[in-house]
């Protein structure tokens, strides 16, 4: 494998392809925060705001600047929409709405954590890239909101009945292994030692089944498991995701068994998650093989590959583990063929199960500016460290 020309592609694709996609499309100059809901043009379909994508976006720019080249455009960029997402992105008590109106009304109350989440991540890199300090205060708060929440995520916002069927959920560890190397800058180094002992343990011994080395998305709150529709669910895409996560993680904390660990977990999700018959990696599945109650769950998404990529060249880069390559190669391919749009820039973000375009748009209410350039910079300076 051509480790430097390879290196090169994922360069080239995010500094010529997919950032100027964002850069040209998204920025709302009237009303401030970005545009996401853009078609394969890049034509603005929806103006409506949300705030997990405001948020990304942000970070993602501000990353940009801070370890790809200090280009003002891109602290800029970044700035447009930190200002908008600190004037109108929360309560007031740092609790983030979900989704806003064009100009910044409120529309969807703050039940989803993730957005809190994303505007920690957000006002952290650009506290990085501008020392300012007020950014880095809303990171901090945000984030003490976040571990405060971290056992009932979603509140007073919570429909489920209390008591019935308690289960907890994988998606929020799941980031935090992230987030607290994310914001580790602004942290004290105790909190960051304990969230990161309590994740990693909630990733590795309590989601992690060892019986079928995957990882379930819900869990009762002993650990044990729960024989219903959530309780079977197996996310392909956010156990591989999260495996990258637990590598930087191993890397962080001078334990490479745990790498070893993560790209065994990821091997054996990809096996498992493969779609034998048409290729690409299914969206869910039902661990005891029953029909998932998600009706998407043969589609082919586009965050779910490129973090497959992520962590299969960072597993070989940590392990040397051949098939980690293997299946690269493989992922690759079929990412590349299948998402990349080299006509218009940016990646389509949804396919049938045959590998077809299902939906042409380049961003929407859950798709922005984050994977597709995240995957890209993560993939590009990982093969630039192999030989």
């Amino acid at each position: 494998m051509d480790f430097k020309n390879l290196a090169q592609q994922y360069k080239n694709e995010l500094l010529e392809n997919v950032v100027p996609f964002w850069e040209n499309h998204s920025k709302d100059e009237e009303f401030g925060g970005y545009f996401t809901c853009l078609n394969r043009d890049g034509m603005v379909f929806d103006t409506d705001k949300f705030i997990w994508l405001q948020g990304r976006e942000v970070w993602m720019f501000s990353t940009l600047f801070n370890k790809v080249e200090q280009k003002q455009q891109w602290l800029d960029m970044a700035l447009h929409g930190a200002k908008f997402l600190q004037k109108y992105g929360h309560d007031g008590d740092l609790n983030w709405y979900f989704s806003l109106t064009r100009e910044g009304k409120p529309l969807v109350q703050p039940y989803n954590i993730f957005s809190d989440c994303f505007a920690t991540m957000a006002f952290g890199q650009l506290y990085k890239a501008t020392g300012n300090e007020e950014y880095g205060q809303i990171a901090k708060n945000t984030f003490e909101n976040i571990l405060k929440r971290s056992d009932n995520p979603k509140g007073k916002y919570n429909k489920l009945v209390p008591g019935t069927r308690p289960l907890k959920g994988f998606s929020l560890p799941m980031i935090l292994c992230n987030l607290s190397l994310e914001i580790e800058h602004l942290l004290p180094e105790q909190l960051v030692d304990e969230t990161i002992e309590k994740v990693l343990h909630e990733v590795m011994d309590v989601f992690y089944q060892p019986d079928s080395g995957l990882i379930l998305e819900n869990v009762k709150p002993d650990g044990s498991f729960s024989d219903s529709f959530e309780g079977r669910l197996i996310n392909p895409g956010h156990a591989i995701e999260a495996m990258w996560f637990i590598m930087d993680l191993s890397v962080r904390l001078q334990k490479p068994e745990l790498a070893q660990k993560a790209v065994e977990i990821v091997l054996r999700t990809l096996e498992y998650g493969w779609d034998k018959e048409f290729d690409g990696i299914f969206y869910f599945l039902d661990i005891k093989g029953n029909p998932p109650q998600q009706l998407e769950w043969d589609q082919k998404l586009w965050w779910v590959h490129i973090e497959s990529l992520i962590s299969l060249i960072k597993g070989y880069a940590l392990t040397g583990n051949k098939e980690c390559l293997t299946w690269f190669e493989k992922v690759h391919d079929y990412t590349w063929s299948h998402f990349a749009d080299p006509e218009h820039g940016e990646w389509f973000g949804y396919l049938n199960r045959r590998g077809e375009v299902l939906l042409p748009l380049k961003g929407g209410k859950w798709k922005g500016c984050f994977h597709v350039p995240r995957g890209l910079y993560q993939v590009w300076k990982t093969l630039e460290t192999l030989k």
